[in-house]
């Protein structure tokens, strides 16, 4: 498996974004309205294309999902305790909660899967990133949320339930499912389009990254940017992978679910970081020293696999 064929691409094309904002090509009120067309339209159709098309009806093992969901959820809930207790302040509590656990999955995930287990496991484990996936966003948007604003008591239910429920990036990943599931076709017309749309998501995405890019706070966030790399990196993938061996099951079945607990922290955190009023600058450092770091850890952890 060759992790620098994945590392490699995502690197130059947030090298080019932040040598394009250097140059002038890339202007600060470009990203802002570039941000929202990835936010609530590329990556919504790059989300829902890639789970419509999942089969869930072969290569499903319900106690491989079960231990994949709940070792996020519980690495997020000792995420969010550690940096309450930390007294992390609320926009940037919801960030650090994020980029703890929230993996990047469709991009780095499943490209680990491929080359490393081959089509049958690239199959498993797009099944499994669909249920993940879900999961994710929902914690993500809910973290965000609740540590966005000061909320009274009256309002603060109604925010939630709303972001929840309005975020582009869960309703894709839950209509996507709801489709795979149903067997539903998509039209020749409507696939192509949003093949054309998800191709737009991951470039754009990675260079306002580059353009966003800023080493004036490095310093100042560098615990908490390390402290997440070892929750998403370290303590995610080793958490199930003990779950895993513990209740019996074979690096076969397993190994889809911890490539994608390893998974370096996901490019749409800086995203919802932006739009959802959290704080992107310690999305976007972390996702640069999370990804370089995924290439020694991926190592690692299949090596532990075997």
């Amino acid at each position: 498996m060759d992790i620098l064929t994945t590392i490699v691409p995502v690197f130059s094309i947030i090298l080019l974004g932040w040598i394009s904002r250097k140059k002038g090509f890339i202007h600060a009120d470009f990203i802002g309205p570039a941000n929202s067309l990835v936010f609530y339209i590329a990556i919504p159709a790059m989300i829902f294309s890639a789970i419509s098309k999942a089969t869930l009806t072969t290569h499903f093992n319900f106690g491989i999902l079960a231990i994949t969901l709940s070792t996020a959820l519980i690495v997020c809930i000792l995420v969010w305790i550690f940096g309450h207790a930390c007294q992390l302040k609320q926009g940037q509590l919801g960030s650090y909660v994020q980029i703890s656990f929230h993996g990047n999955l469709g991009y780095i995930g499943l490209a680990v899967a491929f080359y490393y287990l081959g089509e049958d496991g690239f199959v498993k484990a797009s099944i499994l990133t669909g249920f993940l996936m879900i999961l994710q966003n929902l914690l993500s948007v809910l973290s965000l949320t609740i540590n966005a604003h000061q909320l009274d008591s009256t309002r603060y239910g109604r925010t939630i339930v709303r972001n929840l429920v309005g975020n582009p990036v869960v309703l894709s990943a839950m209509a996507g499912i709801l489709c795979s599931f149903l067997n539903v076709p998509i039209p020749l017309i409507a696939q192509r389009s949003l093949d054309i749309l998800s191709g737009l998501a991951l470039p754009m995405a990675l260079l306002i990254i580059g353009a966003s890019i800023s080493f004036q706070d490095v310093r100042h966030k560098m615990k908490w940017v390390l402290s997440a790399i070892s929750f998403k990196l370290l303590l995610m993938p080793g958490l199930g992978y003990v779950i895993y061996r513990a209740l019996g099951f074979s690096p076969g079945e397993y190994l889809p679910g911890l490539i994608l607990l390893a998974s370096p922290t996901a490019t749409i955190s800086y995203v919802m970081a932006k739009e959802m009023k959290g704080d992107p600058d310690l999305a976007v450092i972390a996702i640069s020293m999370c990804t370089l770091l995924s290439a020694l850890t991926y190592t690692f952890w299949l090596n532990v696999a075997g």
